[in-house]
This record gives structure tokens, sequence and C-alpha cells, in this order.
């Protein structure tokens, strides 16, 4: 791949210290009531958010180590840089994720 992953690895190591660290803010909030000013579904949603980001960021590091990284899972062509540096954990190249999984 032509893509330097330094930035990206950099970029998705940050992202999962963030979404870890407030999936913790929030896992403490759920266990009292009122403390983060949000109601019990907002925490639910807000805590299933981060939980997938994490997924998909820990993936996104796999596939780093792997050699895999920016490899289109479904055809295998290149994903585009571009499309790396707004979406890092990107797992589709644009036409295939168009079509769905």
């Amino acid at each position: 791949m032509s893509v330097d992953t330094g930035p990206l690895r950099h970029t998705l190591q940050t992202q999962l210290r963030q979404h870890t660290e407030e999936l913790a803010v929030l896992a403490a909030a759920g266990t009292e009531p009122g403390s983060a000013g949000e109601d019990p579904d907002t925490i639910g949603a807000r805590t299933a958010a981060a939980r997938q980001a994490i997924e998909e960021i820990s993936a996104a590091l796999s596939r780093l180590t792997a050699g895999s990284y920016g490899s289109c899972e479904r055809c295998s062509g290149p994903i585009p840089a571009a499309r790396l540096e707004i979406l890092p954990h990107a797992r589709f190249c644009v036409p295939c994720q168009a079509r769905g999984r």
C-alpha cells in the first residue's frame, strides 16, 4: 500500500484512547443516575456508539499489524488514501461501501 500508515496508526490510537476514556465516563455515569445530566437512554446510546467505535478502531489496528490495512474487504482493491484520512477505520472502498455489505 502506498499510504504512509504512521500518521493513520497514530490517529487510530488516539481515537481508541478517546473512545475508551469516554466509555469509562459513561460507565460511571450509568451507575450514578443523573450524574452526567443525561437520561439513561442517552447514556445507553452513547455507550453503544463508543463500544462500536472501539471495535472498529481495534479491527483497523489489527489490519495494520496484519498488513491488510488499506485493502477493501470486499474486492481487495486499495482504499484511497483520502478515504482513510477521513475514515481511518474504513473497511471498504467507496464503490463497495455504496453497494452495501
